[in-house]
């Protein structure tokens, strides 16, 4: 167990400096490149698979023959099934989750509570390598014999227990190793945040980046066990021939496929919240640093997320409409999910807030969150009328959930992502990220996913299913072709864009301008009381906090508009004001006599 008030000695070696680190913020630059790693595979599978949907049965440019070399370099419907099952459990488990939770969590929560490593460094360094294997076996899976995963990132039995093959086993056991690493992590960010606050810091004084972090990680400790039983039971009926998702009708003394679902969607609703939740807090941090304001309802907003956190386990059967539950359940669900957006609603309505008459700096982070409150605010939107019975029986399974799912996490997500990895880049390593070249992705990448996502939504409006190979099969698709040919053309705009960011990352690690210690002029403790990059301790000495995290344009500061956490207010010199003048008597009457009364 680390002691917070304890300065450890940097280790010496280059293997324990660079590769084996129990260094904090070592470990979340190799959870960000890991995720970036499998983030541009993920991104790779669903161009594919687009260009399927505009190009049906026609072959792909220039990587086709190798990718699909036995079918003349056309994706077949085998293997389209393969891309959207790896696409979606690569994204989720894989990219997102190791960028924002293993990354932004790691780096964050120490610093921003002013702690000098978290609570268990060791579990800290095997909570990255535990994902790494999960890694080495997720891209394994692509090179069975009888090819990788095809059941749907779902997983449903009984197509994901009769699928043959290593490549599905062997992308379940990738998706359970990855959860082992999550609990990890977990456990170390809860018992952080409580035990290593720096003096001071109540839990009213934290960022709301850290609120973001630490509720996430609450709820991974408390689902990821849930899925990861499920993920062990679906590997002993694969393997060992046990029947715990095998219908009763079909096996004396069979389970139930609908079992599976429920085990599912109990972890897969409150997966939603674990990747959101990051990226409202931090979302909620620069709004308030970039309009140089104090974060409106900042008790409210935290409120919120626990309200979040707390309701998000009660309301998975809304993904279950469709599968016969009993009515009065299912209106119990109804009812939950539409009061859980009773919280989302509030957050959002103080985001509206913060930006309201804030001297808005218009600086790359703040660009990023600014298209967080958007694309937010269409998903969430959209999301009310999937939680309506009646509505959700039209549109369940349809490109309507596709767009609405995108909007709130791939998009909403992925900018809070970039937004996060250009406000804490200096931090992390001493350079400043160009902003010319980020308010250019910036704008090439949140216009292509307003009209990416949203397109989607229109063709699930129109009928059309989800995980066809080829929508134009079906006659009253076909008028929707030129619909999926323009979702693609944007959809490789929107891939091309992030090459910018790409190349800016790159060079500024090399050529980047060196930053100063407090380039953004916020107040919370990374940026205060530590140097850019931090030391190997973060901290000479662990600072006591004297005020929260939103400190700005507060009235006693003279010559700058912000005031750090750990820095006492200005005492200001209170104005002479001039004595209290008493009316004067008339002439005739004293002045200390009695007044008529």
């Amino acid at each position: 167990m680390s002691d917070s008030h304890e300065i450890h000695p940097a280790p010496t070696s280059f293997l324990r400096l660079h590769v084996f680190s129990e260094d904090h913020k070592v470990i979340a630059k190799q959870f960000i490149a890991f995720g970036m790693f499998f983030l541009l595979i993920g991104g790779a599978l669903a161009m594919v698979m687009r260009w399927q949907l505009a190009h049906p049965g026609e072959p792909i440019p220039l990587v086709g023959g190798w990718l699909f070399r036995d079918s003349g370099g056309m994706v077949t419907p085998a293997s389209y099934t393969s891309l959207f099952t790896l696409h979606g459990s690569i994204m989720i488990f894989f990219a997102i989750t190791p960028i924002l939770i293993g990354g932004f969590g790691n780096f964050c929560i120490p610093l921003l509570i002013g702690a000098r490593d978290m609570v268990f460094p060791k579990l800290n360094m095997f909570s990255f390598w535990t994902q790494v294997i999960a890694g080495i076996l997720m891209i394994a899976s692509f090179f069975t014999p009888g090819g990788s995963a095809s059941s749907g990132w779902t997983m449903y039995p009984p197509l994901s227990t009769g699928i043959a093959g290593w490549g599905q086993t062997l992308w379940v056991l990738a998706i359970f190793v990855g959860g082992a690493s999550t609990i990890m992590g977990a456990v170390n960010y809860i018992t952080t945040v409580i035990r290593l606050r720096a003096p001071g810091m109540g839990y009213f004084k934290m960022p709301l980046t850290v609120w973001g972090l630490w509720l996430t990680a609450i709820l991974n400790a408390l689902f990821v066990p849930i899925i990861a039983s499920g993920l062990l039971l679906l590997t002993f009926d694969r393997m060992f021939g046990t029947h715990f998702f095998v219908a009763g009708s079909y096996v004396k003394g069979g389970g139930d496929p609908l079992l599976f679902q429920h085990l599912f969607w109990i972890f897969g609703h409150p997966e939603v919240y674990i990747l959101i939740l990051p990226v409202w807090g931090i979302v909620s941090d620069l709004l308030a640093f970039f309009a140089r304001k104090p974060a409106f309802g900042y008790r409210r907003t935290a409120l919120a997320m626990v309200a979040v956190t707390v309701l998000s386990g009660v309301v998975y059967g809304h993904h279950m409409f469709t599968t016969s539950m009993s009515p009065l359940l299912g209106q119990a669900f109804m009812v939950l999910t539409m009061i859980i957006s009773v919280p989302a609603t509030i957050l959002f309505f103080n985001w509206l807030g913060t930006i309201w008459r804030g001297s808005l700096h218009l600086e790359v982070p703040m660009l990023f969150s600014l298209g967080v409150v958007f694309v937010f605010g269409l998903g969430g939107l959209t999301g009310l009328y999937l939680a309506d019975i009646p509505q959700d029986l039209y549109l369940h399974d349809s490109y309507f959930v596709v767009g609405h799912f995108h909007l709130t996490m791939a998009a909403a997500v992925l900018l809070g992502s970039y937004g996060a990895i250009y406000f804490w880049f200096p931090k992390m390593t001493g350079k400043m990220m160009s902003s010319a070249l980020g308010k250019l992705h910036f704008w090439v990448s949140v216009v292509p996913i307003v009209i990416v996502f949203g397109c989607m939504m229109y063709l699930g409006v129109a009928g059309m299913q989800r995980r066809l190979y080829d929508p134009s099969v079906y006659e009253s698709f076909r008028h929707l072709a030129p619909v999926n040919h323009f979702i693609t053309s944007i959809a490789f705009v929107l891939g091309a864009g992030q090459l910018i960011f790409v190349w800016n990352l790159v060079y500024s690690l090399v050529r980047g301008e060196v930053a100063t210690q407090n380039p953004w002029k916020v107040g919370t403790l990374e940026w205060t009381c530590t140097s850019s990059p931090p030391p190997h301790h973060n901290y000479d000495e662990i600072p006591l906090v004297l005020n929260g995290p939103h400190e700005l344009s507060h009235p006693a500061l003279v010559g700058k508009d912000w005031l750090g956490q750990a820095e006492a207010l200005p005492q200001t010199t209170p104005v002479a004001t001039p004595p209290r003048m008493e009316a004067a008597s008339p002439p005739d009457t004293p002045a200390d006599a009695p007044h008529a009364s």
